[in-house]
């Protein structure tokens, strides 16, 4: 089934809120995990169960399909096979020493504490004072002949009065400060969580999980836990990293240890067990592989502890190499796909920089063609202002005018001006006569009109060489006045003589 046959939004808020949760311990992909939670009516907690432990047959399901089919009377009359019926119980035995291991309904971590108010509180302070003593004398001798008889699991539940319900992280964390309150500072590294954690961890890093339920009102439990759990040999084997253990305790005065104990149907305490996960059985399949009830000598501990992880260390191991060489091949993958990503990094950037030359290179292009363009339209309008100007040259003056202004004026050339002027000519009617020598040699043009938006800027000086003098335009004035009755000028190109400043300069 894939992911567009199923319409999340047909489900409820509820069932939403129930695939996000199953999912989220799980991991399991939602195309598979919608299909078991309604086979398991929406219940989150059945559905882990079935994850982790397998799921088993549909006794519904089952009874529905014998209906059609029903079996013909049959005559009320046993047969017994005592050979069979033997090799039966030794297979059905053998095939008991892996039970399902068990999950429990814990409380939620985030459930709130009830706290009564300040006023009852105090008002029950002498019942909280004097009953639990009292209690513990009166129920004295119930344990005492508990001692002396085959514990078994408790048939109800017993009183916790005095002892408030956790979590499973903080009930974790009790048990470990008691027990160190109770025998000092361990070795022993118990896991600081639920015990549904605890089996999530083992499955997850394929580890063997040591269970470990203690009774306090037992005899046997504190010298068990003195002369064999923190025995050298057995500290030395649970720490020791090749045998891949981990240590989840509990008091079966907890409600989550006291379920424990019921779904592992403990006889006898103290007691611990081995879990690990089994994948003959399923893909998911959590399994009690070792038992170990009542007092036990240390050697005799550590040597069921490790056949029992001896004989289920190899499947484990299987697993471990088949997740070194996915994980191989995903980190060989991410490696090419890093490389693939740099090539694909230094093309992009490179493409980018040939794109970025490309463009730089256009607008040189367009500015070299903007900057011809308006050359061109500059020496357009620079003619059409010379043909213009050269109309409203004045007249030269005849020979007999006797205050006729003479002047000669060489250009860069070689050639020579020699022009007349009236004496109240302005020194710019002179610069005019320069510019326009070509039309003044070519005589009459068409008539024009100025050029519009043009500005016109004389590009050269007129100066007098001995002794030196600049006239230049911008400062305005009769002829006469700035030179006098006549006079030999030289033609000086201004940009010439800025390139020679900064020759010069450098």
């Amino acid at each position: 089934m894939s992911t567009s046959d199923l319409d999340l939004d047909q489900l409820s808020p509820s069932e939403r809120t129930a695939l996000e949760t199953y999912t989220s311990v799980t991991g399991q992909e939602i195309t598979e995990a919608i299909p078991l939670l309604r086979r398991s009516q929406w219940n989150v907690q059945i559905a882990i169960a079935k994850f982790f432990d397998g799921e088993g047959p549909d006794p519904l399901e089952e009874a529905r399909a014998a209906l059609p089919q029903s079996p013909p009377p049959q005559v009320n009359r046993q047969t017994r096979n005592l050979m069979t019926e033997d090799i039966t119980e030794q297979l059905s035995l053998a095939a008991r020493t892996t039970d399902p291991a068990p999950r429990v309904d814990t409380q939620p971590e985030d459930q709130p504490t009830y706290r009564p108010p300040f006023i009852i509180a105090l008002l029950f302070t002498p019942f909280n004072l004097f009953v639990p003593p009292l209690w513990d004398i009166v129920s004295f001798p119930t344990s005492t002949v508990q001692c002396h008889r085959k514990p078994g699991p408790p048939g109800a539940r017993r009183n916790t009065t005095g002892r408030r319900s956790l979590g499973p992280k903080d009930t974790a964390a009790r048990f470990i400060r008691e027990f160190e309150e109770e025998h000092g500072s361990h070795p022993i590294p118990f896991l600081e969580n639920g015990y549904n954690m605890a089996m999530e961890k083992a499955h997850r890093d394929l580890k063997f999980l040591m269970v470990i339920l203690i009774s306090p009102e037992h005899d046997d439990t504190n010298g068990w836990v003195r002369d064999t759990l923190l025995a050298p040999e057995v500290v030395e084997f649970i720490n020791d990293p090749r045998n891949n253990l981990l240590v989840w305790g509990g008091n079966v005065r907890d409600s989550e240890a006291y379920q424990v104990a019921n779904s592992l149907r403990i006889t006898k305490f103290p007691f611990a067990a081995v879990i690990v996960h089994t994948p003959n059985v399923s893909s998911t399949a959590m399994s009690v592989v070792g038992r170990i009830a009542g007092l036990t000598a240390p050697a005799e501990f550590v040597n069921r502890l490790r056949t029992a992880i001896s004989s289920n260390q190899e499947p484990l191991e299987r697993i471990r190499s088949t997740r070194a060489e996915q994980q191989a091949s995903r980190s060989l993958r991410e490696q090419q796909d890093s490389a693939y990503e740099r090539s694909l990094a230094i093309d992009r950037e490179r493409t980018r920089q040939r794109r970025e030359a490309e463009a730089a290179q256009q607008r040189e292009e367009q500015e070299a063609a903007d900057r011809q363009a308006a050359e061109e339209k500059r020496q357009r309008d620079l003619i059409q202002w010379k043909q213009w100007r050269f109309q409203s040259l004045r007249q030269e003056p005849g020979t007999d005018a006797k205050d006729a202004v003479r002047i000669s004026v060489r250009l860069p050339s070689g050639e020579r001006i020699m022009r007349r002027f009236a004496s109240d000519a302005e020194i710019e009617e002179l610069y005019a006569v320069v510019e326009c020598y070509e039309e003044l040699q070519a005589g009459e043009t068409s008539a024009v009109s100025a050029p519009i938006g043009f500005d016109h800027q004389y590009e050269f000086r007129l100066v007098s060489p001995m002794p030196r003098a600049v006239y230049a335009v911008e400062d305005g004035g009769t002829i006469r006045d700035k030179i006098g009755r006549g006079g030999n000028l030289l033609v000086e190109p201004i940009v010439e003589d800025d390139e020679e400043e900064e020759e010069g300069t450098s």
